[in-house]
């Protein structure tokens, strides 16, 4: 009889547990979820439908909205060179009701400052983006994250300083730089998990490197949804 009964409760519990994965499934089924920012986002060379953001959208039941641009700056406006101007002036075109926005950027404007300057410029731009989607989505579930911890000047501040502005804003961030598992600075892990194996790419990971990031992403999304 203990058996049975033991044998019993073990099937309530499996199925409370199935029950609650398809409930917490059903939270997000049929929102939309827009992604914002730079080739993080746009996938550089691959179909964006190999990012990790994408394939999570996917999984969760999620219509999705891809809103990146390579080369793309929080601060730093590029139309010269092709790559549009800067995320300030870009989110206004952003989609006028979303349930989820995650930002991805920082890449370029790192870069960008350590090669021409303009630090106080990226500090007042990334505090006018966070305030302005703040002010135009105060229903929507907001996210940011960061670029990952490149080993050149500036991506450490940039990261600290969009974990310090988010934090003002009450925009939770994932730290793709320190808690992603992205070994961005070990050329085999590029090898392996970056487009082109890695050569001269510190950003743009290939479809078996976004897949390292599913279930790290999915589990930040669900968090944003209380």
């Amino acid at each position: 009889m203990n058996t049975l009964i033991k044998a019993i409760a073990a099937l309530a519990a499996v199925i409370s547990l199935n029950v609650s994965a398809f409930a917490a499934d059903d939270d997000f089924s049929g929102k939309t979820m827009c992604v914002f920012g730079d080739s993080y986002v746009a996938n550089h060379l691959r179909p964006y439908t190999e990012a990790w953001h994408s394939k999570v959208a996917e999984r969760m039941g999620m219509k999705y909205i891809n809103f990146g641009r390579n080369g793309s700056s929080i601060a730093f406006d590029r139309s010269k060179e092709g790559f549009g101007r800067e995320m300030t002036e870009r989110y206004k075109e952003l989609p006028d009701s979303i349930d989820i926005l995650l930002v991805i950027a920082g890449h370029n404007d790192a870069d960008w400052v350590a090669k021409y300057g303009g630090w106080d410029k990226f500090t007042k731009s990334l505090d006018t983006l966070c305030r302005s989607l703040k002010e135009r989505y105060p229903d929507t579930a907001i996210g940011f994250v960061t670029p990952w911890n490149v080993d050149r000047p500036y991506f450490k501040e940039v990261i600290e300083e969009i974990i310090s502005t988010c934090g003002r804003y009450g925009i939770p961030v994932l730290d793709a730089a320190h808690t992603s598992g992205i070994d961005v600075n070990n050329p085999e892990f590029r090898a392996k998990y970056f487009q082109g194996g890695g050569v001269n790419d510190t950003a743009h990971l290939n479809a078996a490197g976004h897949d390292l990031l599913l279930d790290y992403g999915e589990k930040f999304i669900r968090s944003l949804v209380k």
